[in-house]
């Protein structure tokens, strides 16, 4: 399981980000879990936050960067 404060690696992009919290999301009349997590790109010396919302399955934990 994956828990708010781990950093989980998005399967389909590559991304890494810290997990902020769940969600729900309905897809052909299910509701399926979400995982918040805030990505932190790096420009120069300007640090910019986008957060993303998937379902719970296409994301695994993994170390941060």
């Amino acid at each position: 399981m994956i828990n708010i404060g781990d950093y989980a690696l998005h399967q389909k992009t590559g991304q890494i980000g810290q997990v902020l919290g769940y969600g729900h999301q309905l897809m052909d009349g299910v509701y399926i879990t979400t995982l918040k997590v805030r990505m932190t790109k790096r420009q120069g010396t300007r640090r910019q936050s986008t957060f993303v919302e998937d379902a719970y399955s296409t994301w695994t934990v993994t170390q941060a960067t």
